[in-house]
């Protein structure tokens, strides 16, 4: 196929109006080789050569070729924008429809949102990382970090709600599972746990900050600080929910308001607990159990009454050898018996005193001193037991 250009004139003359000329435009139309031109060549064309038609060929061709790579370039600069603000919008979504702000992510969700994206990315990712099977170690305390964790977060959506906020959709708290995300686990080189660890918009997996375990020590407040210190971002005061429900303050109300003219009277006739003496003994008691067995310990530490034994899983374990903890059958059990030292002592000082029989005063003070030293002796060897230290009493050398 060879490109001619064909002139085309057209001439008419009329007597009435005079003569008229019209030119028709000249159209570049293609002819077969073997046709035959009804008009005369262009002569320009004749004169190009070969060498001519072959730069301009070479210039159209790197013409295209910078205008398709333009093209491309800038259809892939779209592609990538649209892509990001479709996964902000998309993690925003799955916050919105999460109670407590946190997002629950598996494999698949680490790799569309962190691994599979280009640096830097719009937002910043907290990602608590959890076992359900280790939920019964009391001392992971894996349950209380993670209502801690959901509370940052939902304080964090709560602050920074406000689209125009510098924070928001610039923070998100995930958190994944073991038994779902092992590729996960293995990713980020998770081989403990409580583990927390904030992914930046510039950071990797294997970059990514870990939170210490001196973060914990406050909870949530220390997450929100890490948070701050790490991001530069505003978590906010965090909104802990009140002890008692408005449900709960109405009711204490109307019973308070419907008992108090019965708890006046009781009080002006002396009629109360409080006056009872019997009351004041039990409390006193109580007071001293409590601080001999460290009870306060135990729900401090939240440490459990008794553990299964590793070996036997079929068999419980209530005291623990080693310094290192205290189970709360541990504690109970030596509150026990300082308890029925204590006992024996104040019946002894105060009400076998009164008795006038001076065989019972003895028979039962004996009875109590070889309790009361059974009881010391016990303690004395658990202690020993437990901790590695004797405890050695001042006997005379002949007696030992």
């Amino acid at each position: 196929m060879q490109c001619t250009d064909v002139t085309f004139s057209f001439d008419s003359s009329s007597q009435q109006s005079g003569q008229l000329s019209s030119k028709i435009q000249s159209l570049r139309v293609l002819r077969p080789s073997s046709s035959v031109s009804t008009s005369k060549p262009n002569p320009s064309f004749l004169s190009e050569t070969p060498k001519s038609r072959t730069m301009k060929m070479v210039l159209s061709s790197k013409l295209n070729l910078f205008l398709f790579i333009a093209f491309f370039s800038l259809i892939s600069f779209n592609a990538s924008g649209e892509s990001d603000s479709d996964r902000v919008s998309e993690l925003l979504s799955l916050q919105s429809r999460s109670g407590s702000g946190v997002i629950h992510l598996d494999d698949h969700g680490v790799s569309r949102f962190l691994t599979s994206t280009e640096t830097p990315r719009p937002y910043s990712i907290l990602l608590f990382f959890d076992a359900a099977q280790l939920h019964d170690k009391t001392e992971l305390h894996l349950k209380d970090l993670r209502k801690e964790f959901a509370l940052v977060a939902s304080s964090f959506t709560t602050n920074n709600q406000d689209p125009s906020s510098p924070s928001h959709g610039k923070l998100f708290f995930c958190d994944i599972e073991f038994k779902e995300s092992q590729s996960s686990f293995s990713l980020f080189g998770v081989n403990a746990l409580p583990h927390i660890r904030l992914i930046g918009p510039d950071h990797s997996p294997k970059e990514s900050d870990q939170m210490d375990q001196g973060d914990f020590s406050r909870l949530a407040e220390s997450m929100a600080e890490f948070i701050e210190s790490k991001t530069k971002l505003v978590v906010g005061p965090i909104h802990r929910p009140p002890v008692f429900s408005r449900n709960q303050l109405i009711f204490f109300a109307v019973v308070l308001t419907v008992w108090t003219p019965f708890i006046v009277k009781k009080i002006l006739t002396g009629k109360t607990l409080l006056h009872d003496p019997r009351i004041w003994l039990a409390g006193a008691v109580f007071v001293y159990f409590f601080s001999v067995s460290g009870a306060m310990h135990n729900i401090i530490r939240k440490m459990p009454m008794f553990l299964a034994d590793r070996n036997d899983p079929s068999k419980l374990v209530f005291f623990y050898q080693g310094s290192g903890m205290q189970l709360g059958a541990e504690g109970f059990t030596v509150g026990f018996l300082y308890t029925i030292v204590g006992l024996l002592l104040a019946f002894m000082s105060q009400v076998l005193v009164k008795v006038r029989n001076v065989t019972v005063q003895r028979v039962i003070m004996i009875l109590s001193l070889l309790v009361s030293f059974w009881a010391v002796k016990k303690v004395v060897y658990l202690d020993n037991w437990k901790t590695g230290y004797g405890i050695h009493g001042f006997w005379p050398s002949s007696w030992n």
